[in-house]
């Protein structure tokens, strides 16, 4: 299949002209001019400046919480580093060990099951903790004194490097005791508690940041991550000047890394006019109705489901399906899974293979040509509109950094396998930006995990340096190579 720079030429090869004037009064609202996108960024610059102001932060949705990371990796970090990555139903434990640019990582992948993540809080870091413990035992680690960075991909308020305080629950968890308390407390407890391991948190970032510390240990022009996978959140690099809620002394470096949260951006109900039926249904029967406004039209938790929603409404009005089992997956909440987008976007020919595929396994039976074309037609439009209001989101950051050359690192799963995220994004930030900028997407390896590991070698290396004020928290005098032997 040809590669389409025009979305209405492509919509029109996708679907026949007979078909799609009655398809149109159904899926219209996902189609937005650039005005509307335009408007999106004038409204999130002013909500990211409410979460920046110290007046207005307690009440902003955008929180902008300083991450108190307020360097990035120059290639002259050295030694070995434990990381946990923390955002999702599964986690990782990885030992990270740095040789300046040279960087060799050994991980472990953990689930956490349903209950625990509806459990309580104890649960959670008993459960993490022992994993922990396993993985430090499998790599013949007992004995030794370990720093840990610690990648937690929720809203948190940083008080610390390695002191955060969980803001509220996304993503499907719900552990009790866990809100208001000190994430860092809490691990550090459990492992405790729980193993007989010498490990110390150093240093708590999110997903986005530690995606940002990962691609800018080898592009210096990095100073913005974002994270497009089950959620959707962004932080980049701000000048402390404009950062009223900083508290801390404002010393060189004269910056900090933000994270924006903004997958709340919408919550006041500013993002309303662009909001589509299939978008109240699906906040309707959310477990946060009413919260994380843009990251539900953007995240891979959600976007299976708003498509499923719309041929849902399809077959309903007779346009699709027509003789399909009422007792079959798509019309289940939630078993239209956002890798099928990927799967159906990813074919490439007139034979619809992956979307025949897709419509097998959730039991539709009977469907024609003409429906696959309809399915994949919805489907483009819904990833459209997530990668352009993230692309709304990056040109926003983009203008407010106001630097010539800027590098964007970008993780997670919706923008590693969505065979046309990145070329879609890449369109609309070149619409959107200031004349005169250049900017770049870089995938960014092993992101979140090694990032907090360089996180945590950053901070060591600053604190080395007396770069860091001693009113960060201890770090125990951990030593910068702690000297593991490398494996033959």
């Amino acid at each position: 299949m040809a590669e389409f720079s025009d979305m209405k030429k492509f919509v029109e090869w996708l679907v026949p002209d007979e078909n799609i004037k009655h398809i149109e009064a159904f899926v219209k609202g996902f189609k937005l001019s650039t005005s509307s996108y335009k408007r999106v960024m004038h409204l999130l610059n002013q909500e990211m400046n409410q979460g920046l102001m110290r007046h207005s932060q307690p009440l902003a949705d955008i929180k902008m919480f300083p991450t108190f990371v307020r360097s990035l990796p120059d290639g002259s970090e050295k030694g070995d580093f434990l990381a946990l990555d923390l955002g999702g139903t599964n986690f990782r434990v990885l030992l990270v060990r740095l040789q300046g640019h040279d960087i060799d990582i050994q991980s472990k992948t953990y689930l956490i099951p349903q209950r625990i993540m509806l459990g309580t809080g104890t649960q959670l870091f008993d459960h993490i903790a022992d994993c922990i413990g396993k993985f430090v035992r499998d790599h013949n680690l007992s004995g030794q004194t370990l720093p840990l960075g610690f990648t937690f991909s929720f809203p948190c308020k940083q008080e610390g490097l390695a002191k955060a305080r969980l803001s509220k629950w996304t993503k499907g968890f719900r552990c009790e005791g866990v809100v208001g308390e000190d994430i860092c407390q809490l691990l550090q407890e459990a492992l405790k508690r729980r193993t007989n391991c010498s490990v110390e948190i150093v240093a708590i970032v999110n997903d986005a940041v530690g995606t940002l510390m990962s691609a800018a240990h080898v592009d210096r022009n990095c100073e913005i991550g974002l994270i497009l996978g089950t959620g959707c959140n962004a932080c980049y690099m701000e000048t402390l000047e404009n950062v009223q809620t900083w508290d801390e002394e404002k010393s060189h470096p004269d910056q900090v890394i933000i994270n924006t949260e903004w997958g709340a951006f919408g919550d006041n109900g500013c993002l309303d006019f662009l909001r589509t039926e299939y978008d109240r249904e699906l906040d309707t029967f959310s477990i946060n109705p009413g919260r994380q406004i843009m990251e539900k039209m953007i995240g891979g938790m959600y976007m299976g489901e708003i498509v499923r929603l719309v041929l849902e409404r399809l077959n309903m009005e007779g346009l699709l399906f027509r003789s399909v089992d009422n007792e079959c997956d798509l019309f289940e909440r939630g078993r239209f899974y956002t890798k099928y987008v990927s799967e159906i976007e990813s074919d490439t020919d007139d034979f619809y293979h992956n979307t025949k595929q897709v419509l097998d396994e959730i039991g539709v039976e009977n469907y024609t040509t003409e429906d696959c074309k309809i399915v994949k037609y919805v489907c483009t439009l819904i990833s459209a509109r997530a990668a352009f209001l993230a692309a709304a989101g990056l040109a926003t950051l983009i203008n407010r950094i106001n630097k010539t050359d800027i590098t964007i690192a970008v993780d997670g799963s919706l923008y590693r396998f969505h065979p046309r995220f990145h070329n879609l994004m890449c369109l609309k930030i070149q619409e959107l930006v200031k004349p005169g900028i250049k900017f770049k997407l870089a995938l960014s390896h092993d992101g979140s995990g090694k990032g907090a590991a360089l996180t945590a070698a950053v901070s060591l290396r600053l604190r080395n340096t007396k770069v860091i004020p001693d009113t960060l928290p201890a770090m125990s005098e951990l030593p910068v190579r702690i000297g593991i032997k490398q494996k033959a």
